[in-house]
């Protein structure tokens, strides 16, 4: 294999493994072969397909959209978790955990349809910036892995993302940063009510958490949309781990990979100190589970686009 196909990857393990897995898995007549409509990847995407540091981009918009309601109505910039959001306190926003600011997170955005919603994203994604690298939050995609999702595509797989983030967030930017359409992407999703207005039937968006598809509810939801298991996952926390081990443990050849946030210079370092989504039980046991660890210092030539 050429080692141009990921120029992205800097030459060593994980590349090799990837290649060779894919090698495998796409030649016909070899013992690994598998159908083209059994190669099901998936992906995380907070930390596995774009920058998640300090806080998930979730976090971020769901800041500028309080700051957009507490204009309206100015008594809730003085209640909790809303007066945390407005004051960027981090440590107060560590403490609603994961779940707590999903929760957050769809009550203001609640009493709106899809669509109404994702014109809302698609316009603060045009010009929101990431505070510590001032660039667009869709240009902190990884390199790397936009290489690696076009890389499976053209040797025949389905991309997936499987993510603890908000669907209607990830579907409003991820066919345009990484290929995948809507249809391809599961996550954290709000209660829709169908409803009718002014004759036209529509889906609006209830202050009610419906799925939060994280850790083991990730391999549920693989199961409910997806219909297959996965022959490859990418993930880098705790929260994914039960997607990694779901896919390695089908039949047949399988890969699960785990993005090591270990770039301090390029990116930022860390793992099982981000209470949001740390990375422990996946990093200590990766020997024993079958995982393989990408470093992100050591296996990546670059991390960003070139913008």
């Amino acid at each position: 294999m050429s080692s141009d196909l990921l120029p992205s990857w800097n030459d060593g393990p994980a590349k090799s493994v990837i290649l060779d897995f894919v090698a495998r898995v796409t030649t016909g007549g070899e013992p690994d072969y598998v159908p083209p409509s059994e190669r099901i990847a998936t992906f995380d995407n907070d930390g596995t397909l774009w920058c998640e540091q300090p806080m998930q981009v979730q976090v971020f918009f769901l800041i500028d959209r309080v700051k957009q309601l507490a204009a309206k109505d100015a008594s809730m910039s003085t209640r909790q978790p809303f007066r945390a959001l407005l004051d960027h306190d981090i440590k107060a926003l560590h403490a609603q955990g994961k779940q707590g600011l999903m929760e957050l997170a769809f009550a203001a955005h609640a009493g709106m349809t899809e669509e109404e919603f994702d014109e809302i994203a698609r316009t603060w994604f045009a010009s929101a910036r990431h505070p510590k690298f001032g660039r667009l939050f869709t240009q902190l995609i990884y390199q790397p892995q936009v290489e690696l999702l076009a890389y499976l595509r053209a040797n025949g797989f389905k991309t997936f993302i499987v993510s603890g983030g908000g669907i209607d967030l990830i579907r409003a930017f991820a066919e345009g940063a990484y290929g995948i359409p809507r249809e391809q992407v599961i996550g954290s999703s709000a209660r829709l009510h169908y409803e009718l207005q002014g004759g036209r039937p529509v889906l609006m968006k209830a202050a009610e958490l419906n799925s939060f598809d994280d850790r083991e509810v990730k391999p549920a939801n693989i199961g409910l949309h997806i219909g297959r298991r996965p022959i490859l996952a990418f993930g880098n926390s705790d929260g994914d781990l039960a997607m990694l081990r779901y896919t390695k443990s089908g039949q047949g050849a399988r890969l699960a990979l785990l993005v090591h946030h270990d770039d301090a210079q390029r990116e930022v370092a860390y793992d099982r100190e981000f209470k949001l989504s740390p990375l422990a039980e996946a990093l200590d046991r990766a020997t024993d589970y079958g995982i393989t660890v990408v470093s992100m210092k050591n296996d990546w030539k670059t991390v960003f686009p070139e913008t």
